[in-house]
């Protein structure tokens, strides 16, 4: 259970948090201290004053300041500026009144230069020292007897040097604070990207667990595969001899079994081809053959569909340094997503394009395009919109492509299709 007092001084330590309200406190404890201190000392009868009164005003002056620093933070500097002009004031006039240079609260000069040399630096406290010493002068030049300048400069000295050494050290003492705060910054900073790249790692090693897997599963089920797809095609055989409603509609159940097993053989085949992506072999082949033959190999299956393919070659696109068989299968990946996109017909256009250092192959159809939310994760592994999609086709394309030192963008307009662009350099990128 927290008790009033306890509660009490949690809040007298929260108040102290910040060192400007810290600083606030000690000043005000010196100075009234330092007051109350020197109103001991006796005083001629001429110059005596109520000590008690005066220390009473001094300290609620000071509370004054603390509420103010509280209140407005910001402004902070600007209220200690003041505080310390009216603080000099204040002590000009306590000697002016209480005898000059015999006045005991001289020493008053003290706390006030050196604990403002702590805040302001040491430059400030020996700025203070001289105006410190400038003020206890003429206090005695004002009230009889003058000070003898050596009087003069005891004070300064006295006071300069403790001020300048604080100030110094204080000063030492935040820059090594901001370079401990700074070097926390960096830590933590640190730490934040070393956790990232931890759980990257773990991802990383999630997805090559994933991925052994994946490759495991892939070799052991071709070898099913082609036993299932070879029976079918020796049983399609079979039924096709028979004649009959009840062989007519095996042979439709035959067809539809070949078709799935075919449909199973490519998604093995895919996802093989991604977990043993080959090394590129590069040799100098022409662009516009490769694109060609690939158009003319989708064409019956695309003419079946009721969709057009136009190929558009560029006769400026010079031989290149490729591998024909990669980038086949990235261009051949584009056309299959064209057709799967028009399904019910339209337009499948490939084009090629020369420009200064770079050869550009681009995919275009008329269907109905991409959704932002789908175009957002068109690279992703194992991202797929299609029921019985692998998720690698578009993965496989990018990593084609950038093995050749190039690039892949796409572009879309709802409802008026998309395009899909392959950027070559002309010269290819040595590979080691």
């Amino acid at each position: 259970m927290v008790t009033p007092a306890r509660r009490s001084w949690d809040a007298v330590l929260r108040l102290l948090e910040r060192d400007e309200r810290v600083f606030a406190v000690l000043l005000a404890i010196v100075l009234v201290g330092g007051l109350a201190a020197s109103g001991l000392a006796p005083l001629r009868p001429r110059y005596r004053v109520d000590i008690y009164s005066l220390v009473m005003w001094f300290a609620a002056y000071k509370a004054g300041v603390l509420a103010l620093v509280t209140v407005q933070a910001r402004a902070t500097r600007a209220i200690f500026i003041g505080a310390l002009g009216v603080d000099l004031l204040l002590v000009f006039t306590l000697l002016y009144l209480t005898g000059g240079a015999d006045s005991p609260f001289v020493t008053l000069f003290f706390p006030l230069v050196v604990v403002n040399a702590y805040y302001f630096g040491r430059w400030v406290g020996l700025l203070l020292t001289a105006l410190g010493g400038l003020l206890y002068w003429t206090a005695a030049w004002l009230v009889p007897p003058e000070a003898a300048w050596t009087a003069v400069a005891m004070v300064m000295g006295l006071v300069g040097l403790p001020a300048y050494a604080l100030g110094h050290v204080a000063e030492r003492e935040r820059r090594a604070r901001g370079e401990v705060e700074r070097l926390n910054e960096e830590l933590s900073g640190t730490l934040t990207r070393l956790q990232a790249a931890q759980d990257k790692l773990v991802e990383a090693e999630r997805m090559a667990t994933v991925g052994r897997l994946s490759l495991k599963v892939a070799h052991e089920v071709r070898n099913p595969i082609a036993a299932i797809e070879l029976n079918a095609e020796l049983l399609g055989d079979i039924v096709q001899e028979g004649r009959g409603a009840q062989m007519d509609e095996a042979t439709t159940l035959v067809g539809a079994i070949r078709e799935q097993v075919s449909a199973l053989d490519a998604l093995t085949e895919e996802y093989l081809a991604f977990a043993r992506f080959p090394k590129a072999q590069f040799e100098e082949d022409s662009v516009n053959d490769m694109v060609a033959a690939v158009a003319e190999f989708v064409r019956p299956l695309a003419a079946r569909q009721g969709i057009a393919v136009n190929v558009t070659t560029d006769p400026a696109v010079p031989p290149m340094e490729i591998d024909r068989s990669l980038l086949r299968q990235a261009v051949l990946n584009l056309l299959k997503n064209g057709l799967e996109a028009l399904a019910t017909g339209g337009t499948l256009s490939v084009t090629t394009r020369c420009g200064d250092d770079e050869v550009e192959i681009a995919v275009s159809d008329t269907g109905p395009g991409i959704a932002p939310d789908v175009g957002r994760r068109l690279f992703e592994q194992f991202f797929t919109t299609k029921p019985q999609g692998t998720g690698l086709g578009l993965s496989i394309t990018r990593q084609i492509v950038e093995e050749h030192g190039g690039a892949i963008r796409w572009t879309s307009t709802p409802g008026a299709g998309a395009t899909f662009s392959i950027t070559l350099p002309l010269k290819r990128i040595e590979h080691v």
